[in-house]
């Protein structure tokens, strides 16, 4: 495929390593360290080596869904409270786990830049083993979500603030959509309602593709209706290097789909893979799918991800951040008809 500069190479490390953002007015704080996708764990080693590290190792760790190979969610490193020091605490995600009977009232705190920015933090403390897993299982979701969108706001601050102004201007443009990718993406294709965008390197492929077609009816936003949509659109605008080969989708392993909102619209996400048909390439793929209700059309941006030599976690939630970057200009009109639906009015 061809190579482009590797400005975006740059950024894509100092995304990784250190997010550089702007300070809370008043604020003097360090900047997050460490790397994507990394949690620092505070427990007793004891602690982490028992029942109790185990479930947060089979959580946190668990295999994250919709990749080739196998990778956990999170990457997790165990620091015992005695060398919880400075260097520590400016780690981008962190949990403290406090085990002791004097916590009579089990409790889950969230909270942000407790040491650096932006920081997420989740404090945990229980009177035992036990009642450590009772309230860590009920909030386990909503710990794993928070360490998710901190991960993904942090990247698509990043992306604001390194667009590629040639491509936002051209969707403002030509498709009524604002969407951030950063330096090094370049517009390959493009019709009247398709458009795909490219980064690519020997060592690493990454694309976003956006479609348009009209809104007809609630089934729309059904597995079946979008991945036949995608399958069509694919087959018609990405070919393979082989003569009749394209893109398509691997139908071996199901999709992961999920019904959402975004932005304050409706919308859908779909996870899997993707392959090369009469190829042997293939790779995983996300993809959302948006009601713009003011022009009464749906509004898909998705990404895909190609890296044979490299794990491709931290790669696939960078074009996440790209694609859930999406707004519509005209979003006023769409709150406005869909507060209305939802009234029934």
């Amino acid at each position: 495929m061809k190579r482009i500069n590797l400005k975006f190479t740059a950024l894509l490390l100092l995304s990784v390593i250190l997010v550089s953002c702007d300070m809370k007015p008043g604020a003097k704080m360090d900047t997050i360290t460490g790397k994507a996708n990394e949690i620092v764990i505070v427990i007793g080693q004891e602690t982490w080596k028992g029942q109790v590290g185990s479930l947060l190792r089979q959580t946190l760790a668990q295999a994250q869904s919709s990749l080739p190979q196998e990778e956990p969610i999170f990457s997790l490193i165990n620091v015992p409270p005695d060398a919880f020091i400075n260097l520590f605490k400016s780690s981008r995600n962190i949990i403290t786990v406090k085990i002791s009977p004097s916590f009579t009232e089990p409790k889950v705190e969230f909270t942000k830049d407790t040491w650096a920015y932006p920081q997420a933090v989740v404090n945990i403390q229980a009177s035992s083993p036990e009642n450590f897993e009772e309230i860590f299982k009920a909030n386990s979701d909503k710990i794993i979500g928070l360490f998710l969108k901190a991960e993904r706001d942090r990247l698509k601050k990043t992306y604001f603030d390194a667009r590629e102004k040639t491509v936002y201007n051209q969707l403002l443009e030509d498709f009524d959509i604002k969407l951030n990718v950063p330096t090094g993406f370049k517009i390959v294709k493009k019709d009247s309602n398709f458009v795909w965008i490219r980064y690519d390197t020997q060592l690493l492929y990454q694309s976003i593709v956006v479609y348009t077609y009209p809104y007809d009816s609630d089934s729309t936003f059904t597995l079946n209706y979008q991945l036949s949509k995608r399958n069509l659109v694919l087959k018609a605008n990405l070919p393979g290097a082989l003569p009749g080969s394209y893109m398509t989708t691997e139908m071996e392993l199901p999709q992961d789909f999920n019904v959402l909102n975004h932005n304050g619209n409706y919308a859908s996400e779909m996870r899997g893979l993707w392959k090369v048909q009469k190829d042997f390439m293939g790779g995983p793929y996300v993809s959302l799918s948006v009601l713009d209700a003011s022009r009464r059309r749906i509004v898909t941006v998705e990404g895909h991800v190609y890296a044979p030599k490299n794990n491709k976690r931290n790669y696939l939630r960078q074009v996440e951040a790209m694609i859930y970057s999406l707004e519509f200009p005209s979003q006023k009109i769409n709150d406005k008809i869909n507060k209305q639906l939802e009234s029934g009015n």
